[in-house]
């Protein structure tokens, strides 16, 4: 009864916070959330949206789109075979899923073909370097979101979430071009 209790009160106060995010031109500093790429993605993100709602899924904050503004969007007992929940959203869209341990947790999230970022709250590090070692994610990212990022940082997925790493050095190396160069003076 306590973890179902803990958890809508989580639940309540993360929609509560994503209900109170601001909505608008990405080059005003107090806006929090600006638009899709293209009105396709847009689409699309409502599609996987429609698809979690028509497959019992709550829509507990956002599921709805201002032009090419998709509405911060939290999903609640999402199937784990949805496309919103298996592929790569790239969209202001959260699930939030009931589950009894971090083991299952962690489970859930291995369970995709795709494994970009995953970010884990706790204040156990212990717990938390575990779970860092037993997910299937380019980059763990502890008591932060997991889109913290910094340029010099080695950034990037596994499985299908891409090939390589972003950063500076990651990248000098994708550009440059080695060549083994011998001289044999027989």
């Amino acid at each position: 009864m306590f973890m179902k209790r803990c958890m809508m009160s989580s639940s309540k106060k993360f929609t509560e916070a994503t209900n109170g995010l601001k909505l608008g031109d990405s080059l005003d500093p107090s806006v929090d959330i600006s638009a899709l790429i293209s009105a396709g993605d847009v689409q699309r993100s409502l599609d996987w949206i429609g698809e979690a709602k028509q497959h019992g899924a709550i829509v507990a904050a956002g599921g709805k789109s201002e032009g090419n503004i998709l509405h911060p969007t939290v999903l609640l007992e999402v199937d784990s075979m949805l496309k919103v929940s298996c592929q790569e959203v790239f969209a202001p869209i959260v699930l939030i899923n009931k589950v009894s341990s971090v083991e299952e947790a962690i489970d859930f999230v291995n369970d995709s073909e795709f494994g970009l970022q995953a970010g884990i709250y706790t204040e156990n590090i212990n717990l938390a370097l575990s779970a860092a070692e037993k997910l299937e994610v380019g980059g763990v990212i502890i008591n932060d979101i997991p889109t913290y990022r910094v340029d010099n940082m080695p950034y990037g997925g596994v499985k299908k979430s891409g090939t390589g790493r972003e950063g500076l050095k990651y990248a000098i190396e994708e550009m440059t071009e080695m060549k083994l160069v011998i001289i044999n003076r027989n």
